[in-house]
């Protein structure tokens, strides 16, 4: 039965993670005071139940479940603190009472989950039901979070019924009775094998405890845990699960990964909000308010006592004006858009994310079973104090410090078995080797990761080894190998570098393809870059990409002829890739550098003059020598000529434009500081038939669009003007027929640019202030006046 206390067990149906079920269940324990308490939850878990107890143990927390032979094979239980099965088991614990799980075992769960992925369950599928949806709707409501809030979480202890706690429960059990013989399984199949198993839970409590214990499950259950059937029934209902070997343990769990968007089945919608309602112990409005006002001014927004004051009120009259008992989410967050945040919806995403869902990440005690991998990575943590953190931040690693290098060494190992703890992201310092940025996030599916990780090895050295040096094996890629050399590198794997360079040997000989190799050859020139930094041994690296450098040297040419559009491109990319790791290189072999460079160079000097290479190809090649000082304005200029003469195919001319000025960075300010080669463009591009514009423009606009928007403005006035007159030089200079620029003389005047001279020392602090207050003189025009 379900809230009274007649023949059977007291039947507590609840909603997951509602505080008002919590706060509903510790009131009607205290007053039944159960002689044992079961739990909906794995029984394989029950072991684990007293460290629930323990003072470190503090939620969100989750009972994960993996299969031994498939550790990606997983399943979590997540409790909140607002959660009324972690209330139940809180009890207990805290009197000594008996507690247990009572659902099916995860052995069975997971080894069931495991055939349908296999099977696909071929056809539609029925929609499953929700009955919180249903019941709203019923109530004329349109939102189920709100009917949810009006009669649940607003009641409160002594609110006038006369039942006490046991009520709502035996409500609740009735509505659930109603939509079970109106829906059966509601879109659940599994259901019947899992109430099946918790009956005959139930019947083995009965014999040790009477009816003298309390039952602590989803409300949905109840009608089928009250149903009277056979134990013979329920066990053929068992015969023949799937059964896999699970292994349990506790993690620690998000609000975020509460929350129904995460695809969290019973999530909610409002972790945080639903906490801070279970925690208050009065006016929560007023204590909501202000943790909200405490945010903004945190992120230097004026936020007020006023303005506090006056969002309890706004939230007050809304909540009158549509006749809820009590504010709730939708009243405070109305109240709080208005008032604090001026009707912007921008802090109010920051309020949702940071206090409506809640940033929380749960802690679980030492003495919780963990696989021995875990155990690793948790001591690693803690020696270089880098907490995980359900909160994403960015941190910058400087190499030369021995606890960052080693922080830098874990995260790429931990990225290298598959744990993406820690992505490189873009520094807002130095780009140089000695500098790292990384975007850390620590989500509770990366200890499902970890499990899996634990078949390479019992620490992160040796499992990332391992794993290292079967990818190199199971390459087949040329690129593969290189990359997963530089990732060793940088992982500080020296272990796995000898079995990776003898793949990337036997890959670099057999593959004649030029694409392979040049993809392949940037990550090797980062490597022997990066050893340096990481006092690395990479000296037969270095003779691997030097070999790598100089087949690409003599099988380049061939390789850019006869291309289509998109396999031109695609190996304009290689060339710029190829152009940089032979300058670093040069740098990281100090012995070839001299001939690499002088082989490259011939090459670009032969790609650019070939008529049978791709334009997109030859601009690029004039591009990299002009910016590299090995072709001068004079021979770019006469290159651009012959590649824009009237006699080259329009869609040409647009390529080998988009391999000299686009892509590149300052391709637009080459032409905003050359007036010569953008007359060419100019001259070119008027000149081109109407009936082929239409072709090139997707060309030209890709190449002008990646260009800053000050850039392209600059540009326009430059053709808008034409062509400069003589005598006058520079970006700067006037170039119409006698017109200038807005903002721009005729002439550059000295005597008005050295007049700020001093004041920029001063601002710079090159010169001290001078002694006396009083304002100095000057020929030239104050400071703040215009001539």
């Amino acid at each position: 039965m379900t809230g009274t206390r007649a023949a059977g067990p007291l039947l507590l149906g609840v909603r997951h993670h509602g505080p008002g079920s919590a706060r509903a269940v510790r009131a009607a324990l205290d007053t039944a005071n159960p002689r044992a308490v079961l739990i909906e939850g794995p029984p394989e878990g029950d072991a684990l139940l007293p460290l629930a107890a323990d003072e470190e143990m503090r939620p969100p927390v989750a009972l994960l479940a993996h299969a031994v032979d498939d550790p990606g094979r997983a399943a979590f239980w997540p409790f909140a603190e607002f959660s009324p099965e972690w209330v139940a088991i809180r009890w207990a614990l805290a009197r000594d009472v008996p507690v247990r799980f009572i659902d099916l075992p995860a052995a069975h769960s997971l080894a069931m989950e495991a055939d349908a992925d296999r099977d696909d369950t071929e056809g539609e599928q029925p929609v499953p039901v929700d009955p919180i949806r249903v019941l709203a709707e019923t109530a004329g409501y349109d939102d189920p979070e709100r009917w949810w809030e009006d009669v649940v979480e607003h009641r409160t202890p002594g609110s006038g019924e006369a039942a006490g706690p046991l009520a709502a429960f035996a409500a609740l059990g009735e509505a659930m009775t109603a939509l079970r013989e109106a829906y059966g399984d509601g879109g659940h199949p599994r259901d019947a094998v899992r109430e099946a198993y918790m009956r005959i839970q139930i019947r083995t409590a009965a014999k040790e405890f009477g009816d003298g214990f309390a039952v602590v499950c989803g409300a949905w259950h109840v009608p089928a845990l009250r149903t009277r059937t056979t134990l013979t029934a329920d066990r053929a209902l068992l015969k023949g699960l799937p059964k896999a070997k699970a292994e349990l343990t506790w993690v620690p769990w998000t609000h975020r990964r509460l929350a129904r968007h995460s695809g969290y089945g019973a999530g909610i919608e409002s972790p945080g909000w639903y906490e801070h309602l279970f925690a208050a112990p009065d006016r929560p409005i007023e204590r909501w308010m202000t943790k909200v006002a405490g945010l903004l001014r945190a992120e230097d927004r004026f936020v007020s006592s006023a303005h506090a004051i006056e969002a309890v009120r706004l939230a007050e009259t809304l909540a009158a004006m549509r006749g809820r008992p009590l504010a709730g989410l939708s009243e405070t967050t109305d109240a709080i858009r208005a008032v604090m945040c001026e009707g912007s919806d921008v802090p109010l995403a920051l309020v949702h994310d940071r206090l409506v869902v809640g940033t929380t990440l749960g802690e679980v005690p030492d003495t919780a079973p963990a696989v021995p991998l875990q155990r690793d990575l948790t001591r690693r943590q803690r020696t270089l104090r880098l907490k995980p953190e359900a909160d994403e931040r960015e941190i910058e690693l400087d190499l030369r410090k021995d606890t960052d290098a080693s922080r830098s060494r874990l995260l790429h190992r931990l990225r290298l078995l598959g744990i993406a703890w820690g992505e490189p992201a873009t520094g807002r310092g130095s780009t140089g080797t000695f500098r790292e940025s990384w975007r850390l996030r620590w989500e509770p599916e990366l200890y499902v990761r970890v499990a899996e990780a634990g078949v390479w090895g019992t620490t992160v050295l040796s499992a990332a080894t391992a794993r290292a040096e079967s990818d190199a094996l199971a390459a087949t890629a040329l690129a593969e190998v290189t990359a997963l050399a530089e990732r060793c590198l940088l992982a500080g794997l020296p272990d796995a570098l000898p079995v990776v360079m003898r793949a990337l040997a036997d890959r670099a000989a057999l593959d004649a393809d030029v694409g392979h190799l040049a993809d392949a050859l940037p990550a090797l020139a980062r490597t022997l870059r990066y050893g340096d930094v990481r006092a690395t041994d990479t000296t037969a690296l270095g003779g691997v990409a030097a070999g790598l450098a100089e087949r690409i040297c003599v099988g380049l040419p061939p390789a850019c002829t006869g291309l289509d559009a998109e396999g031109a491109e695609a190996l304009r990319r290689q060339v710029d890739g190829v152009h940089t790791a032979i300058g670093l290189l040069a740098g990281a072999v100090p012995e070839n550098a001299d001939g690499l460079r002088t082989r490259w160079r011939a090459v670009l000097h032969k790609l650019t003059v070939r008529d049978t290479v791709a334009g997109v190809i030859r601009g690029r090649a004039a591009r990299l020598l002009l910016d590299d000082g090995h072709l001068d304005q004079d021979a770019a200029a006469r290159l651009m000529g012959l590649a824009l003469s009237p006699g080259t195919p329009p869609a040409d001319a647009a390529a080998w434009i988009e391999g000299f000025v686009g892509g590149a960075a300052g391709g637009g300010m080459l032409l905003v500081h050359d007036e010569r080669l953008l007359a060419l463009v100019d001259s070119w591009l008027t000149g081109v038939p109407a009936d082929t514009f239409t072709d090139v423009l997707p060309l030209l606009r890709r190449t002008f669009s990646a260009y800053e928007p000050g850039v392209r403005r600059t540009l326009g006035d430059l053709v808008r003007r034409g062509p400069a007159p003589a005598g006058a030089t520079g970006a700067g200079s006037p170039s119409g027929a006698g017109a200038t620029a807005p903002g721009f003389g005729p002439v550059l005047d000295t005597a008005r640019a050295d007049a700020v001279v001093p004041v920029l020392r001063l601002l710079l602090g090159l010169d001290e202030r001078p002694a006396t207050t009083e304002p100095a003189h000057h020929d030239d025009t104050p400071l703040g006046e215009t001539a």
